[in-house]
């Protein structure tokens, strides 16, 4: 018999064991690598080219604070930027959608957003009917396609944030941006129905170049610094981030529950290494009385130990990354993941902690085997 065949026959003396074993791993990892995923989606918003030159602003005090139209005058007179648009988040529900719209509709000057996305593929022709028609939107190509809609459809909204439902009719379908899946119409609309307040949400800026992004939001700052309505001028991802934080210390949260999987799951690969061991000292005993090397013995201990972690990990984390890159995860979050992407990082990182489990459950038994002389291995009981 060779050492390999030695090894596995080992660990399959107990079929139930290491079936149980093994599927532990498997679900630990998997959550593991999951969880991870879910992390990095909620914590790493889109930085393309294109977000790395917007700028958000918005009122110093709170996000629900709007902000005076009268603003424009002066933000234009800012050096560096290069667009700006008023820019306005509707909150409405979709026709059919009960508690929750999957994409968000954002009231803007068309004019004015047109530098501002400049990733956006859209047919010139319906640009054009989409700045001749102040009840007209265009929609993202996700959204679009979500719903079956098309060019000459109409949307209806029932609004959660201000007193006025509208309708809009699509007359263009964009794509190529990071997020296709917003509705963009015009402001001016917005106000006609709220009577002409006279405020925006916020205002959607564009730097003339990345170098002076960070120059610009100080100007910005500082233009409004003092006055009846001090603005927050932030990057597109910062202010990504920030809204994410609204719900709490994600990270730490995530964070805390993997350190609870990984402890449960070193607990349970360490008590069944345990136990398999227990069940072969005689075995072992005998090993050594006939010129086994105590280093032998401990690469037959971790060999079965990082075997079984192995198996586990590739159970676990392949499950995980096919599962996870095969779901249309937008559908089943209800548009809060665009992307639900296990990385090479990812798996990396399920396999390394795979590893490290199999080399901690070896070390017990291992520390045993070397404290237990032969006579006393001989004595135990099968």
């Amino acid at each position: 018999m060779t050492l390999t065949g030695f090894i596995a026959k080992n660990a399959l003396r107990n079929k139930r064991r290491l079936s149980l074993s093994v599927t532990s791993v498997a679900v630990s990892l998997f959550l593991l690598v999951v969880l991870q995923v879910a992390l990095r989606e909620l914590t790493n918003p889109i930085n393309d080219e294109g977000s790395s030159l917007r700028i958000i602003v918005r009122n110093k005090v709170s996000l629900a604070q709007p902000l005076p139209a009268r603003q424009l005058q002066v933000l234009e007179r800012i050096p560096g930027i290069a667009a700006i648009t008023p820019f306005t988040f509707y909150g409405g529900l979709y026709k059919g959608d009960e508690k929750f719209t999957s994409f968000a509709q954002f009231a803007v000057d068309p004019a004015r957003t047109l530098p501002l996305i400049t990733d956006a593929k859209v047919p010139r022709e319906q640009l054009e009917a989409w700045l001749a028609d102040r009840t007209s939107c265009i929609v993202g190509k996700m959204t679009a396609d979500r719903y079956g809609l098309k060019i000459g459809d109409r949307m209806q909204f029932t609004s959660q944030l201000y007193p006025a439902d509208l309708e809009f009719k699509i007359v263009g379908i964009y794509e190529g941006t990071a997020d296709d899946r917003n509705v963009f119409f015009h402001h001016k609309y917005l106000d006609e129905s709220l009577g002409n307040p006279g405020t925006v949400g916020t205002w959607w800026v564009r730097a003339a170049s990345i170098e002076e992004a960070p120059l610009v939001t100080a100007r910005i700052n500082q233009a409004f610094a003092n006055s009846s309505a001090e603005v927050r001028a932030e990057s597109e991802r910062a202010f990504v981030l920030g809204f994410v934080s609204m719900w709490g210390n994600i990270q730490t949260l995530i964070g805390g529950i993997s350190v609870v999987v990984v402890f449960a799951l070193l607990l349970v690969t360490v008590s069944t290494m345990s136990m398999a061991i227990r069940e072969r000292f005689r075995e072992l005993a005998i090993l050594k009385a006939i010129g086994f090397r105590r280093r032998e013995l401990f690469a037959f201990i971790l060999a079965e130990s990082f075997g079984l972690a192995m198996l586990g990990g590739v159970l676990g984390v392949g499950g995980a990354y096919l599962l996870c890159n095969s779901l249309d995860i937008q559908k089943l979050s209800n548009g809060l993941f665009l992307l639900f992407e296990v990385t090479p990082r990812m798996v990396g990182f399920g396999f390394s902690v795979a590893a490290l489990l199999g080399v901690l459950a070896a070390a017990a038994p291992m520390m045993t085997v070397a404290r237990t002389s032969v006579v006393e291995g001989l004595k135990t009981l099968d």
